[in-house]
């Protein structure tokens, strides 16, 4: 995102409009709905702005202006038809400390208009940062569409109405609140004001006689990385929670789906290194639920998947405090559809494991032999610093060396990468390229036809920035 949307305080400041003719004029008339000061330079100006400057509602001069001009003024828009001199509008303004908008060149503004509808006070803004200004159009006029020409009207009856709904406790409460106020019938009726205050008057009263509800724990799973991958019952309760307890392989796209006002508590785990305890994890859970707070436990993947699911379940059990699992789209699942590959497959497998390469003791100990002869394909889990120790347990109980391995890591992602290998190499090709992302090792699941010597990953490494 080349550019921050905020919303710019007008009332009192200075902005200046440079140019004449169409564009400009419209400019000068998305400013005029604000209660700032406008001036305008135009050389040959229309006949609006000459109606606009009658009214007083601009200051109107022929001309360029110079850079006196620009003094207190907090945004200019350049729409003359020469870009030199719009080169040079810039230039005055901004040896003044004022920021500028620069007519159809992206490139040279230091902020842009966005399209706007207005249901004022609601407003709302719509960017694509210069490269599709039609599909912003398109955008607005979709929007414009769907929402009631009455809704600036019932948002100044919320505002005025705003201190009487503090006796609610902050947070949930309140949100559900203005949730209920908000609802399609209010919205599309035809209510006198009245109606309306006594409406709101009537729905306070009831929320105010609700029990406070109890806090809650909801463990829902973050799936690999991808947004889109996420449920719908996973995106509402992230969007609904109070506070947020995220893994660390839990994606930023992710979190970017959360309330702005959430609470965000990382409590990331990493292998064999520094890591936020079990016990801290539990004792964060409970704080955080003991304020009556709605919490989603984040993980990645499946919660119930290599998840300790089992072990935060119980501490809240035992509590008395209520939960709720939500199922994610586990890394192995992702991987197959990744490489368009099922992890079963009728004369090649007809089971897959799922494992972990270590555990709470270090390296997780299994029946190597029992894995080997069954024929099954494995999907290893957490396995990147184990992959020695895997390869040499998996030759040592008879696995051929040749064997298929697919090793994937930020599965789903935009740096997603994955490489096809034989168990004699896995573990060296990881090792060599240094891949620390998170990673799932697929055993006897990929294109024998795709596996590369390490001196040819090398190079496709290199040729495709990881990506291959």
């Amino acid at each position: 995102m080349d550019f921050l949307p905020i919303f710019v305080a007008t009332k009192g400041r200075k902005v200046v409009i440079v140019g004449d003719g169409q564009m400009a004029d419209a400019k000068c008339r998305g400013v005029l709905k604000t209660e700032a000061d406008i001036t305008v330079f135009a050389s040959i100006p229309s006949d609006e702005m000459r109606s606009w400057c009658q009214k007083d509602l601009i200051a109107l001069n022929t001309g360029l202006p110079r850079e006196a001009d620009f003094s207190g003024v907090t945004l200019v828009y350049a729409a003359h038809h020469d870009d030199a001199v719009n080169d040079a509008v810039a230039d005055l303004a901004r040896a003044q400390g004022a920021i500028v908008n620069v007519l159809d060149r992206t490139d040279a503004c230091d902020f842009i208009t966005p399209a706007i509808v207005d249901r004022d006070p609601v407003v709302v803004a719509i960017g694509t940062e210069g490269s599709a200004p039609v599909l912003a159009r398109q955008l607005k006029s979709d929007i414009e569409s769907q929402l009631p020409t009455r809704l600036g009207e019932i948002a100044r009856f919320a505002q005025a109405f705003r201190s009487k709904v503090r006796v609610l406790p902050e947070g949930l409460a309140r949100r559900q609140f203005w949730k209920a106020f908000f609802n399609t019938d209010r919205l599309t009726g035809v209510s006198t004001a009245r109606e309306v205050r006594q409406d709101l008057e009537r729905l306070l009263e009831t929320h105010l006689e609700r029990d406070r509800e109890p806090g809650s724990v909801a463990f829902v799973g973050a799936g690999p990385g991808d947004p889109e991958l996420l449920t719908l019952k996973a995106r509402r309760l992230l969007h609904e929670a109070e506070v947020i307890v995220y893994d660390r392989l839990v994606g930023d796209a992710v979190l970017e789906l959360a309330r702005r006002e959430a609470k965000f508590i990382n409590v990331g785990k990493k292998g064999f290194g520094e890591h936020v305890t079990q016990a801290d994890i539990n004792d964060v859970l409970l704080t955080e639920v003991s304020t009556g707070a709605k919490v989603v436990r984040l993980k990645g993947g499946d919660p119930s998947i290599f998840g300790r699911l089992d072990e935060e379940l119980s501490v809240l059990h035992n509590a008395g405090i209520e939960t709720l699992v939500v199922p994610g789209v586990t890394s192995a699942s992702a991987a197959a559809a990744s490489l368009k590959y099922s992890l079963t497959r009728r004369n090649r497998n007809s089971s897959v494991t799922l494992m972990t390469a270590h555990d709470a003791k270090g390296y997780a100990d299994h029946d190597w032999r029992q894995l080997v002869q069954s024929g099954q394909a494995l999907a290893i889990y957490m396995g990147r610093r184990a992959s020695a120790f895997l390869q040499g347990r998996l030759m040592m109980a008879g696995a051929d060396r040749n064997l298929v391995i697919t090793c994937i890591e930020n599965i789903s992602r935009d740096n997603e990468r994955c490489f096809v290998s034989t168990l004699a190499e896995f573990a060296q090709t990881l090792e060599h390229n240094e891949w620390n992302g998170p990673l799932i090792i697929l055993v006897g699941i990929g294109d024998h036809e795709a596996v590369q010597p390490l001196s040819v990953l090398d190079d496709l490494v290199e040729a495709s920035d990881g990506r291959y």
